[in-house]
């Protein structure tokens, strides 16, 4: 989802939850991020409630879990060029299962918002099944899900670490840079937009 479907910035994050509680984006990136509590937000090893609960415990401040999940989560921007790219193969036919490390706070911002993964037939999603890429589980899980042998999926993803995990379990993997490059790789799989 992230830099493929949707673009990012983790900084902006930091910014603007530190907005909330009077620290520096940089306090809040050793917070969250250094510290690994995002990645266990993701994983789905902590829940809303209780991300909420640590954040004002350790922030020292009284914060609304909605404006928490906006300040974590109002970071995206669509990838425009993606949407007739996903329209076309659905027309096609061809299965549409999106493949994400995600918090509920963003993957429900982004559903609400941009209306584009509502293009997809399934979703595995980190914090559902508690483990993020390039974890075996999430790998797994998507195998379950795609409804066809691994070497008949492709699979894309913007972390050259993930493509290579996903090779590992048999899917047909390439590295996501533009939308233009996508179109190249599927062109060489027989299917051209």
């Amino acid at each position: 989802m992230g830099n493929v479907l949707v673009h990012f910035s983790h900084e902006q994050m930091c910014e603007q939850i530190g907005s909330l509680c009077g620290q520096s984006g940089l306090e809040i990136r050793q917070l969250l991020i250094h510290s690994g509590r995002q990645w266990d937000f993701e994983r789905g090893l902590v829940s809303p409630d209780e991300f909420h609960d640590w954040f004002e415990t350790t922030t020292g401040s009284r914060v609304a879990m909605k404006d928490l999940a906006v300040a974590a989560s109002d970071i995206f921007t669509l990838n425009t060029p993606i949407v007739p790219v996903l329209d076309e193969l659905k027309s096609r036919g061809h299965r549409l299962v999106l493949l994400s490390n995600t918090s509920i706070f963003h993957y429900e911002f982004i559903r609400d918002r941009f209306q584009v993964l509502n293009r997809f037939d399934d979703y595995v999603l980190s914090f559902e099944v508690q483990a993020i890429k390039p974890e075996p589980e999430i790998y797994q899980a998507a195998l379950a899900k795609i409804g066809c042998p691994p070497s008949e999926c492709f699979y894309t993803d913007d972390i050259p670490q993930y493509i290579k995990s996903g090779r590992e379990y048999g899917l047909d993997a390439e590295v996501f840079t533009t939308v233009d490059s996508l179109k190249l790789q599927l062109a060489s799989r027989g299917i051209s937009l």
